[in-house]
């Protein structure tokens, strides 16, 4: 009864521009069950034949992505003009690289449009060139350029931006460089477009070039310039010309632009003037997740783990609520200061908001942990996450490594692969690590040859210091030489370190010299390479040169950096600087001090000569 009088209602009130408003309606909210009552009135109203509605039910069909019901009314079609082809090519082209058989489905339909006479249109080159760069097929592509050329429409800026950008996703710059400087009449969509073509493919000098070239066109650019710009200037450190960005984009008025803003900021922090970008942070008008977001990674790049701190604290008060990148950031700054407090309470938090499987946070969690000691809660966040990606798998590795537990890294390394995980060459380094930490050779070659000879990833600098490591631990001091001298490139700072700290180790002071002249050419003004040098003398008792070497440091170095060193008591940090005194309690700790040093004087295990 309902249907019936709705019917009624139906045949009534809806006219042709009624039908046309209520068409459109179903296909901005993607009503599917909206069209097909519209295309079955239709029907029943004698007015399936009007172009104009039946353009209109394609679209509606291609934009709830039932491409089958919009392939049978498009061949059900008497008359099709230059929308209704596009109409169906842009649904094609749109419908993403996951319905590939349908991707390839609308040079079919091209192909048919041009034996019916029916003229392209630049709506129609943008459609396919974009179905090309689904189908990551540039021949394609490169064909349809030509005939674009063939048609003169190599000229209309909105189909050169197209091929722009279809050039620029294959890393193609010149192609893309060569389109832009065809098209004569460029607007503001098309410099746009060849900028963020060179920033994309890391060539950040050239997008400044022709930002340069832009405004001498008389074109200033919008927020989306400034913003690849501002990217560009961060990349390559340009801190000076950034800041002449950030007047032109006050001058203009773009720092009311959330986006431009939050890149601004991103800019100050990524060349390291935090200071700068804070201030930049400060003075926006409008903040969103992303501005936070950014203000907080700055913070934690910087090492600047209480102010991070403080500002997800402020967040809060602005009843914002961060999202997994805020979260994961903290966490990674509270880590790397082994704030356990901290890490505990935003723990808590994830928890609670439902966070904790999150991938990016439980891997943030893990090494926090990690760098906190507490293997244990590590552990509990790994075995939290249903499937753990090979972040997991070698954070939790290396969390082993570094914590004293090499047989268990290597034992769930062993796992990752039962589990069907293909390992990179960051887990390599975990498990090499692993070795190294527990002094299993054999173990460390295994792992070595499976990862070059199976894998075939080419080893790193950081895979043979693992190596040399666990072959000097052991005292295999001549292997360590035959590794060292067998890499295929020549040995860094790394290498050359881990070889003298075996030589120390087991008095070998002739092969550390011979190290040591190399890395001293690598890094002649650090002292922390003399010192190794000077405790491998040492422990020989070979003052003469122990006095030697020191004469080198002190002639070749600048003033030392004092060390620095932390302790979190009751959840506050205490900083300690090397001969400090302004510490509150410095005299109980160096009363301490003095206590211990008798002790190891007593037990004759006093440290060597710093």
């Amino acid at each position: 009864m309902a249907g019936l009088e709705t019917t009624h209602f139906l045949s009534s009130y809806l006219t042709p521009s009624l039908l046309s408003i209520a068409l459109k309606n179903s296909a901005r909210t993607g009503s599917f069950q909206g069209g097909l009552q519209l295309h079955g009135y239709l029907y029943k109203s004698g007015l399936c034949n009007v172009l104009s509605l039946q353009n209109q039910l394609l679209n509606v069909y291609v934009k709830c992505k039932e491409f089958h019901d919009a392939c049978n009314l498009f061949d059900e079609m008497l008359v099709r003009n230059i929308v209704t082809w596009n109409t169906l090519l842009c649904g094609l082209a749109t419908c993403g690289a996951g319905f590939r058989l349908i991707l390839d489905l609308g040079f079919p339909y091209f192909k048919r449009m041009l034996s019916q006479m029916m003229s392209p249109d630049c709506i129609t080159f943008t459609s396919l060139l974009r179905a090309s760069v689904e189908l990551d097929d540039v021949e394609i592509g490169r064909q349809l350029h030509c005939f674009i050329v063939k048609l003169g429409l190599c000229v209309n800026c909105f189909v050169s931006s197209a091929l722009v950008d279809l050039y620029s996703k294959f890393g193609l710059v010149g192609d893309a460089r060569c389109t832009f400087d065809c098209c004569l009449g460029k607007d503001l969509v098309l410099w746009n477009v060849m900028v963020s073509c060179y920033v994309s493919n890391c060539l950040e000098k050239d997008a400044l070039l022709v930002f340069s070239l832009m405004r001498l066109e008389g074109v200033h650019g919008d927020g989306f310039t400034f913003s690849n710009l501002l990217n560009a200037s961060a990349v390559l450190g340009c801190s000076e010309f950034g800041r002449q960005l950030h007047s032109l984009v006050i001058s203009l008025s773009f720092d009311l632009d959330v986006v431009v803003a939050s890149t601004l900021v991103d800019m100050y922090a990524k060349n390291e003037y935090i200071e700068d970008a804070r201030k930049a942070f400060d003075g926006m008008v409008f903040r969103n997740i992303i501005s936070w977001n950014t203000m907080i990674v700055g913070y934690g790049q910087h090492g600047d783990r209480k102010e991070a701190v403080e500002l997800l604290v402020e967040m809060f008060r602005e009843d914002l609520r961060p999202d997994e990148l805020t979260l994961a950031s903290v966490l990674s700054s509270c880590g790397n200061l082994s704030s356990f407090s901290e890490i505990v309470q935003l723990h808590a938090y994830a928890i609670k908001v439902g966070l904790q499987t999150v991938l990016s946070i439980a891997n943030s969690l893990i090494n926090a942990y990690s760098k906190c000691g507490t293997i244990a809660m590590a552990f509990k966040c790994f075995s939290s996450i249903s499937e753990p990606d090979i972040v997991s798998w070698t954070s939790m590795i290396r969390a082993y490594a570094f914590n004293g537990l090499p047989r268990k890294g290597i034992e769930l390394f062993d796992e990752m692969l039962l589990n069907g995980k293909t390992p990179d060459r960051v887990a390599f380094l975990g498990v090499l690590s692993a070795c190294s930490h527990g002094g299993l050779v054999d173990e460390g070659f295994h792992y070595f040859n499976l990862m070059t000879n199976v894998y075939n990833i080419e080893p790193h600098s950081e895979h043979y210091t693992c190596l040399i490591d666990v072959l000097g631990r052991l005292g295999l001091v001549d292997h360590a030489l035959e590794v060292l001298t067998s890499m295929p490139f020549e040995p860094g700072s790394d290498q050359l370190g881990a070889f003298i700290g075996a030589c120390k180790v087991h008095g070998n002071s002739e092969l550390a010299n011979w190290a040591a002249e190399k890395l001293f050419v690598l890094e002649p003004g650090k002292h922390a390479n003399y010192t190794l040098l000077c405790n491998t003398y040492a422990s020989k008792g070979c003052w003469v040169d122990v006095a030697r070497v020191r004469k080198m440091m002190r002639s070749r170095c600048n003033d030392k950096v004092p060390g620095c060193s932390w302790i979190e008591i009751a959840g506050e940090i205490h900083t300690f600087v090397s001969s400090d005194k302004s510490q509150l309690r410095v005299l109980e700790a160096y009363a301490l001090l003095e206590v211990l040093i008798k002790l190891m004087e007593e037990e004759d295990c006093l440290p060597s000569v710093d």
